[in-house]
């Protein structure tokens, strides 16, 4: 069990995530909420298979999360590369089979998402390890070492959003913007959670926290756009109980697009003055007043003729104020200053709105020809 808080919004995401990829995943934790009731040794709430195979976790700084998973992947990278050098030179010398070592590095290669080709390629190795271990040869004690990053590995940096919109943003975007397959997985409490709930420039506008005790004049940071913004960029916003599959879906493909990923995930917390039993139908309301709309903007529908953006949630069905005013960090100013409530109210609803209509437009943008993108 995790020690995070009864009800927590961002342990459904990471409980996710290690079902889908636990086996092959490796994650960089940035210090907050999620390392602290991830790392609380000499407990954890990581666990593994009946075969061992589990999450690799480690935690760095608070502000070098998405550096540190990027460590991650250029090692594999390298270790992967030397791996297929070390396996060459081993059937060349036929210490191991040629045609098993083909196989092999095929797949490694290929790289394959799917769990079946994964599972295939742990059983060629474990052969390839066997006729190691039966060799005296130099190069195949080398590859011992070496040969299980031939069977693909899924990295993530996890962290909220006083790390993803604030500290470590500018680490975040150098990240995103590498090219490097790294999965980032941002769980949005929309407030400095584990220190007390400090305005981030996630909190929304209207919204109470610390250094915002009159509520933030601002909007909302859209990191989600931002990284959009680049075209080569795997983005997708979600929310556990508003959309279950779509959650699925985002993870999926995320882990499965061999390039940066990023996954706004909408996490409830205590800092929100709300009931934490029923933190879903929190999130439904900031789903259905449109303030977190859902989406999915993978890239590779663009070499399909398709739009890359995908709005997974409706028009708003709800009024604004059902949501926000069912929220302690809203409610608590109409009650001390109602004026400033109503106008920062006013503000919110038209933020919310506005972003609404903007990824409604994105989506339902025709998708141009080859030849009109070659031509601009």
């Amino acid at each position: 069990y995790s020690g995070a808080c009864a009800g927590c919004g961002e342990t459904p995401y990471v409980k996710l995530l290690t079902q889908l990829f636990g086996d092959r995943a490796l994650i960089g934790n940035a210090t907050g909420c999620s390392s602290i009731y991830g790392g609380n040794l000499p407990t954890t709430p990581y666990t593994k298979r009946e075969d061992g195979r589990g999450p690799t976790w480690s935690n760095s700084l608070f502000e070098d999360c998405a550096e540190f998973a990027m460590g991650m992947r250029l090692t594999i990278n390298k270790f992967r590369a030397y791996a297929l050098e070390l396996l060459d030179k081993a059937a060349k010398a036929g210490c191991v089979d040629a045609a098993l070592a083909e196989k092999v590095r095929t797949a490694a290669l290929a790289n394959q998402p799917a769990q079946a080709a994964i599972e295939e390629q742990r059983i060629r190795v474990d052969k390839i390890k066997d006729q190691c271990n039966k060799s005296q040869c130099p190069e195949c004690k080398q590859l011992l070492t070496v040969v299980d990053y031939l069977v693909r590995k899924s990295v993530w940096a996890l962290g909220g959003d006083g790390w993803a919109y604030d500290i470590g943003y500018g680490g975040l975007d150098h990240v995103l913007a590498s090219g490097n397959d790294v999965n980032v997985l941002v769980l949005d409490t929309e407030v400095y959670s584990n220190t007390g709930g400090q305005m981030s420039k996630s909190t929304p506008r209207a919204a109470v926290a610390k250094f915002a005790a009159a509520g933030k004049p601002r909007p909302k940071k859209d990191l989600g756009l931002l990284a959009m913004t680049y075209g080569n960029i795997y983005v997708a916003k979600v929310a556990m109980g508003a959309n279950t599959n779509q959650v699925v879906k985002a993870f999926v493909e995320a882990e499965s697009y061999p390039g940066p990923s990023l996954i706004i995930a909408y996490s409830h917390c205590i800092a929100h003055g709300i009931n934490m039993t029923a933190g879903y139908e929190e999130q439904k309301k900031a789903v259905g007043c449109g303030h977190w709309p859902l989406y999915r903007f993978d890239p590779r529908l663009k070499e399909q003729g398709k739009n890359p953006l995908q709005l997974d949630s409706k028009k708003p069905t709800i009024d604004f104020e059902e949501y926000i005013y069912g929220e302690n960090r809203y409610r608590s100013l109409k009650k001390t200053k109602p004026q400033a409530a109503a106008e920062l109210l006013k503000l919110a609803r038209k933020d919310a709105a506005e972003r609404y209509t903007l990824m409604e437009q994105l989506a339902n943008l025709p998708c141009g020809s080859d030849e009109t993108e070659s031509e601009g």
